[in-house]
């Protein structure tokens, strides 16, 4: 079902931010989201999750990472992410026709990137293949880690701004 402003401005508190949550798992922005209401249109909304975003603190964005499989695990993708399903769904469809060898290489490389960095890698991945997910991977995992950092937290903001205009039925740019 498609969100309204309207609907949105009406919610409870506790049904806002459980429907923020879809779009972002970090419960403080969800809050700070939930708080600022009511929004008087989609593009208020969305400079309002980039004003929130910037509010984010470490242990934040970390909590939004944490609401994302490694790219390419797809029993995890349904399995553990559930809540934000209906809004992350084909997210991730560059995986489902992948050859084998890629989506062994994006998992092992992922894996290298966890343990180098500390997070998993985040990547708004729709629209890219798994070969170009893989690519910006292998092209991002030399990163430092405090780079890695933000470039994480930015590819989060736009996964976000997109899962709110597929909520309100907007198409992204």
């Amino acid at each position: 079902m498609t969100m309204t402003i309207n609907t949105l401005n009406t919610l409870t508190t506790v049904d806002a931010i459980n429907w923020f949550m879809q779009t972002c798992t970090a419960s403080r922005w969800c809050k700070l989201m939930a708080s600022n209401r009511p929004y008087n249109d989609t593009i208020q909304l969305k400079e309002q999750a980039l004003r929130c975003w910037g509010e984010m603190q470490t242990e934040d964005f970390l909590e939004a990472f944490g609401g994302h499989p490694m790219i390419g695990d797809l029993s995890t993708l349904r399995k553990k992410y559930a809540n934000t399903k209906a809004l992350a769904s084909n997210e991730q469809s560059g995986t489902q026709e992948a050859s084998d060898a890629v989506l062994l290489n994006l998992k092992t490389q992922n894996q290298a990137y966890l343990d180098k960095h500390g997070f998993i890698f985040i990547v708004c991945a729709s629209g890219l293949s798994a070969q170009a997910m893989l690519d910006m991977l292998n092209a991002r995992i030399t990163n430092t880690t405090e780079s890695e950092f933000v470039n994480a937290a930015a590819e989060q903001l736009k996964i976000t701004q997109l899962r709110i205009e597929k909520a309100f039925g907007e198409k992204s740019a």
